[in-house]
Order: structure tokens, then C-alpha cells, then sequence
């Protein structure tokens, strides 16, 4: 019997038994990134979560339609590309190709769409249109803005009353707009930002208008799904649905919302000013990818996760264990587990509850690594791949994942006695640049050890070094 998939809804703030519009034929949008810079692991997080409850969808329905779009037009975007002296296809097609091969080092699978903003001005301009002739936007000044108040609903999916809403916006209360709240449909561009002709004059889209146009072209008017990080469900979620639900006659512009929690970094939140947001490739010269995903799921979707190093280390050592295990019985010949793994799905389909799941997982490792029945052994065997599969985890051949570990974990002893002294010399050295403050050379230094594949990890008080791999 298939289980049932029950989703906790940010607009309804409960959980509910997950019923699609069409029962063959479930769609799904998810807030993709700003591509201006590398992708930071609060980016990862949303394409990690999203990623996992596709490979469910797909396990569970017929036909999954997931679109993830990149914001491929934004300020941020337009100065980078001004100091650059570049056009911002430039900055943005780098960026892209940089996430894609983030995302697929986490072993987050492409979705069905990836459409870009700038592809789809012709679709976010006729909505606009349609938004102005149906009286729920209107011209000023070179704009067009969203009129608030035409939408009774305004605010049910975020919960905050009008006061909160101004103030949590960020707008700004400019004095041609009819009400405070009123947010910009399409703005003028000066000549030296990305522009489109338009009945309003050369210009370029909003922020929340983008998705809501794209959904509407690539998906429908009505989706089944729409998922992102929590911070986007004021204002970018909320406009979104006042735009779809008006620009198409009231009807539901989505049925479910999900939306994962915040990454902090040992207890803090990232932040320029703290000198702590975490690129995700910088991450993975030192951690490995299949590792940092495995750290993201032991944390419910929902709940805040704090991206520390015991946290990494006791994946890496869960995920070492995982292997160890499925090494254990990889000679059985595999057999139907229905019972465990009708378990198992019913944990994962009560609101993607990876922690739950995950250590169910380990008692199956306690089995394996000490099983000697042959129809056990060959159960455990299938469990950990369709497990392991849906998770996005343990893709790799157990056997050659142990081969690696063991070079890995003894190549440290097989170094000359003059090598390994002169590591710790430099380590010494980067250590006392950095206490005087002389952090350029303490860089330097760090990568002179790179170039002889010793990765670094600072801690309090010490420093530890490791070969890599």
C-alpha cells in the first residue's frame, strides 16, 4: 500500500494530507537564486529540501512538473556588472554554470525547468496588462504598482496585520502611490541598467512579479506546490499570491506552501559583517559533497539548522558507517522488504521527516555490519538503495568508498618525516601571522599548503591538518 504524503502548509500553518489538482499530474515551482555570487549553503539548503521531496513526488505520482528559476536580472546583479564594465549576461551565465555544478557536487538533481527572468519579459509584461485592465494595478510616475488594498486576502499566508506588513516590506512609501503597502510591477530603468521597451517606457520587472509570470507560462495558473527558503514568505510569497490570485479571476494561484528553515553558523546568523557566510565550494575542498547533504537532512526541513563542525563530522562519520554497512552485505542477492520499507516511507511521507528516517537507517546499519541470515542480508541490501536513492545519499560503490577511506586515513603516516615537518612549520608560521593581525600572509601561507594537498580546519585554540583526498 502506497503511503499517504502529508505536507505542513505555511497557509493554512498545519499539516496536511498532500491531494493535487490532477492526481497524474503534480507541479511544483520553487524560489531558485539571485545569481550574482557563488552559492552560499543557506542557497543549497531550499535546493537540497525541494530536491528530496521531488525524488518523492516522482516515487509517489506519475508525472512531476518541478520548475526552479534563476533571477538573472536584480540590482545586486546590475552593479556588479557596472563595476565590472561587463553586460550582465556575463555575470549571470558565470554564476549559473557555478550553481549547477555546486548543486550537483550535493547531488541535487536538475529539475524539468529552469527558467531565467530575462527569457520571459514578454510574459511578466502581459500580466502586468492584465493586472492594470482588471483594476488591480496601476501607472505613476513611470511605474505600475500593485494596489494592496484591491486584494482582501493580502496577508493570510504570512499572518501579519497591515503595520507589520509596511514595515516588514521595506518599501518605500513614494508619494505616488495610492497606499503605503503598494509594491512595483515594473520600474524605469536609467540608461546605464538592463532595459526593455514596454507601454510604460524602457524599463525592467519587479521582484515578485518575475515568478508569478513564469509559473503562469510554465506551469499554470494554479499550481500544486510552491516551495523556498522561510524568509520569502514576506513579502515575496505573499505578493506572489495576491498577483496570481487577481491577474486570474480569483482562482487559487497554489494550493500547498513549504518552506524550509534558516542555516546559522555556530549559533550565529550569516552575515557579510560577520565574515561568515560559507560558499559552498569553499566548503567542498574540505568537506565532501554526498557528507554536507547527508548534515543537511539530519535536521528536520522545517527547523533551523546550525552549521557547526561536530555537526559535519558526525555525518561524515554516519556516512562512513552507512558504507561500512552496505559493504557488509553487498555479495547478497537483494529481496523485497515491504513491511521495513513501508515504515520507512511513512516516516519520510510525514512532512519529509528526514531525522526519523535516518535513524531508522542506522538500525538497519546495526543489522547488517553483524547479519549472517542471507534473506536479511539481501533485505538490508535493497532497503539502503531505495533509501539511499530518495535521499540523494549513498550513490557511490560501497566497496571502492572503504578502498578510498583506507588510502585517505593512512596517507598521513606514509609522508616523509621532513615533509611533515615542514608542514607544521608553515601551519606555525600562518598561526603567527594570524595573531599579528598580517592575515594576507596567513592566505598565502594556506595556499602553499594547498598546492601540497594539506586542507586546514581552525579550531579554538589549534589548528589540525589532514591530506586530501
Amino acid at each position: 500500500m502506497t503511503p499517504q504524503l502529508y505536507l505542513h502548509n505555511s497557509l493554512t500553518k498545519q499539516k496536511e494530507l498532500f491531494q493535487p489538482a490532477n492526481p497524474t499530474h503534480v507541479t511544483m515551482y520553487v524560489c531558485g537564486p539571485t545569481v550574482y555570487n557563488y552559492a552560499h549553503i543557506g542557497n543549497a539548503r531550499p535546493a537540497v529540501v525541494f530536491d528530496v521531496l521531488s525524488r518523492l513526488l516522482r516515487q509517489l505520482y506519475p508525472k512531476l512538473s518541478y520548475a526552479r528559476n534563476f533571477t538573472d536580472v536584480d540590482d545586486k546583479i546590475n552593479t556588479a556588472a557596472l563595476f565590472q564594465g561587463v553586460e550582465i549576461s556575463q555575470i549571470t551565465s558565470k554564476f549559473i554554470t557555478a550553481y549547477h555544478e555546486d548543486m550537483a557536487s550535493l547531488g541535487v538533481m536538475p529539475p524539468d525547468l529552469e527558467p531565467c527572468v530575462t527569457a520571459h519579459i514578454d510574459d511578466i509584461i502581459d500580466m502586468v496588462l492584465k493586472l492594470i485592465a482588471l483594476g488591480h494595478a496601476y501607472e505613476a510616475n513611470e511605474h505600475v504598482l500593485f494596489h494592496v488594498p484591491s486584494f482582501a486576502d493580502y496577508g493570510k499566508l504570512s499572518g501579519r496585520n497591515r503595520r507589520e506588513m509596511i514595515a516588514g516590506a521595506r518599501v518605500e512609501v513614494a508619494p505616488f502611490k495610492r497606499d503605503p503597502a503598494d509594491f512595483v510591477l515594473w520600474k524605469p530603468s536609467t540608461p546605464e541598467m538592463p532595459s526593455w521597451e514596454s507601454p510604460w517606457g524602457r524599463g525592467r520587472p519587479g521582484w515578485h512579479i518575475e515568478c508569478t509570470a513564469m509559473i503562469g507560462k510554465l506551469l499554470g495558473y494554479s499550481i500544486d506546490l510552491h516551495g523556498g527558503g522561510q524568509d520569502l514568505i514576506f513579502p515575496h510569497h505573499e505578493n506572489e499570491i495576491a498577483q496570481g490570485t487577481c491577474a486570474h479571476d480569483g482562482e487559487q494561484y497554489c494550493r500547498y506552501w513549504v518552506h524550509n528553515g534558516f542555516i546559522t553558523v555556530n549559533g550565529q546568523k550569516m552575515s557579510k559583517s560577520l565574515d561568515n557566510v560559507l560558499l559552498v565550494r569553499d566548503l567542498l575542498k574540505t568537506y565532501d559533497g554526498e557528507v554536507m547533504r547527508f548534515a543537511m537532512l539530519t535536521t528536520h526541513y522545517r527547523h533551523a539548522l546550525d552549521w557547526t563542525e561536530p555537526l559535519l563530522n558526525q555525518a561524515k562519520l554516519s556516512v562512513q558507517r552507512f558504507y561500512r554497512a552496505m559493504a557488509a552485505v553487498q555479495d547478497a542477492t537483494e529481496q523485497p522488504a515491504d513491511q521495513d520499507w513501508q515504515q520507512w516511507m511513512h516516516k519520510l511521507c510525514n512532512d519529509l521527516n528526514t531525522p526519523d528516517v535516518i535513524a531508522m537507517m542506522h538500525g538497519w546499519a546495526a543489522e547488517a555490519l553483524g547479519q549472517a541470515n542471507a534473506v536479511r542480508r539481501g533485505q538490508l541490501k535493497r532497503l539502503f538503495k531505495q533509501a539511499g536513492h530518495l535521499l540523494g545519499v549513498l550513490q557511490q560503490n560501497p566497496l571502492q568508498v572503504l578502498q578510498d577511506q583506507y588510502h585517505h586515513t593512512h596517507a598521513k603516516a606514509h609522508i616523509s618525516d621532513d615533509t611533515k615537518e615542514k608542514i607544521e612549520t608553515l601551519i606555525e608560521a600562518r598561526q603567527q601571522a594570524r595573531l599579528a593581525g598580517n592575515y594576507a600572509q596567513a592566505d598565502d601561507i594556506r595556499s602553499e599548503l594547498l598546492q601540497m594537498n594539506v586542507l586546514l580546519k581552525d579550531h579554538a585554540n589549534t589548528t589540525s591538518w589532514e591530506i586530501a583526498k
